[in-house]
């Protein structure tokens, strides 16, 4: 039986193909390689297209017998689904569609999907539970939500399982330096601080120092990539011994602000990183903060790598010696 990982060739996608494939599972690999990359597939059956290819999805549920979908595709800017909405529905929610619709018709019966801590928008209390309010404030996280709505009726109707994993930071590289974190143009906060450090920006643009947090910056729940690509696994093992869908939180419990982030990658590097103060992003929460209590004790998942200093320090082993990232 194998396992269909679209989007397999992104940052959690790639690290997720490589735990599955330690665990001895058959995977097989779904990307456009619009944003992810051939090189960052270390194994695995590839394939190159796009979920809304009616005739490639067909090939592959025809030629393999796929057990479970991990579903990663998809567009993930905060700030670029504020400015393009209708670009996130349609990457987003008619790809998960088209894709959903795949596995009702070749009788695939287990996904799980890449969600986001921005399903819940400003949070009502800190850490954040599965059950607190869901209020977006960005379409990306509207999309998102959507999606898991989706989820849920496809199992009420056709009996389609699903858990829906909502992460919060994702950070970090493989521990063994390997494949990393390279998106063009990057937008994530620890691999902006890291070419900093590398001299590939002159400083970090800091949005916002007036939020109500313990220094004014953003604070947010870091968790590493290779704990969420177990996480992933756990989350199939649930539904291959319990065939029941669910909702996971997936971070460390414990928030780390803008400004705090970069003295640890200060202490790490050895670098200077020099700040300056730009205005708020749109659909910024002040506090992200998980609780992954749930996820624990059902999937008995435990992060391996929760020291903010060790996932920046697996971050600047894999950019220090790939400064291009996956670029010769």
């Amino acid at each position: 039986m194998a396992i269909l990982v679209t989007g397999g060739a992104g940052y959690i996608g790639s690290h997720t193909v490589v735990e599955f494939l330690a665990k001895g599972e058959e995977v097989i690999v779904l990307d456009n390689l619009q944003k992810g990359h051939r090189e960052a597939v270390k194994s695995g059956m590839f394939y190159e297209g796009d979920i809304r290819d009616d005739q490639l999805l067909t090939k592959v549920f025809s030629e393999h017998n796929v057990e479970a979908v991990i579903h990663f595709a998809a567009d993930s800017l905060v700030g670029e689904s504020v400015e393009n909405p209708l670009k996130y529905y349609d990457n987003n929610v008619i790809t998960a569609q088209n894709l959903l619709a795949g596995m009702v018709k070749h009788g695939v019966k287990n996904i799980v999907f890449s969600s986001t801590a921005a399903t819940y928008g400003e949070p009502e209390s800190i850490p954040i539970r599965e059950t607190d309010r869901k209020e977006p404030t960005n379409p990306y996280g509207e999309t998102k939500l959507a999606i898991e709505k989706m989820l849920k009726w496809c199992d009420h109707a056709y009996g389609l399982k699903h858990v829906a994993l909502r992460y919060f930071n994702a950070a970090g590289a493989h521990i063994d330096g390997q494949i990393g974190e390279d998106h063009q143009p990057e937008s994530h906060l620890i691999p902006i601080i890291l070419q900093v450090a590398l001299g590939q920006r002159e400083q970090l643009a800091v949005f916002g120092d007036d939020y109500p947090t313990v220094d004014g910056t953003c604070v947010r729940d870091y968790i590493h990539v290779t704990d969420l690509a177990n996480a992933h696994w756990l989350a199939l093992q649930k539904l291959r011994s319990t065939g029941e869908s669910a909702v996971y939180n997936l971070g460390n419990g414990e928030g780390f602000s803008v400004k705090q982030v970069v003295e640890k990658a200060r202490e790490v590097t050895g670098h200077p990183i020099p700040v300056k103060i730009a205005p708020r992003r749109a659909g910024d929460p002040a506090v992200l903060i998980a609780s992954s209590e749930r996820a624990q004790r059902e999937l008995g998942w435990k992060p391996q790598y929760n020291g903010l200093g060790q996932i920046i320090q697996t971050a600047w082993n894999w950019h220090s010696n790939h400064p291009k990232g996956y670029a010769k």
